[in-house]
């Protein structure tokens, strides 16, 4: 069992910049990507960065070049600095564990931060 919890959302304003944290505990051995989701009110969750143990990188087309996930193993911490943010990056924002042989949107969650983005 794998347990998440997330840190570091808030009010923004347009073009500013935030950081989210999210601290993995547990079996951590067979986790291998790790990543952030996000949920607007009313549309599906969706997928925001990945980032695997070998530290390759897969992004939203929304967000590439303003987004970064990076990640400390011996941490067990991912984090998501969050760059030139828009009004429409406002979400909650779920961190997510899954094993290579998962699905992508399966696996473990942590319980959500709120990100809001003012114009």
């Amino acid at each position: 069992q794998v347990q998440l919890v997330e840190s570091g959302g808030g009010l923004v304003q347009a073009g500013g910049s935030l950081r989210l944290s999210c601290s993995g505990t547990g079996n951590y051995f067979n986790v291998l990507i790790m990543g952030w989701y996000r949920q607007a009110p009313g549309q599906e969750r969706e997928l925001v960065a990945e980032i695997s143990s070998w530290r390759s990188k897969n992004y939203a087309d929304s967000v590439k070049d303003r987004f970064t996930i990076s990640r400390d193993i011996a941490k067990n911490i991912i984090y998501l600095q969050m760059d030139n943010v828009k009004p429409e990056d406002t979400a909650v924002y779920y961190c997510n564990a899954r094993r290579g042989d998962w699905g992508p949107g399966t696996g473990y969650w942590g319980q959500g931060t709120q990100v809001t983005v003012s114009s």
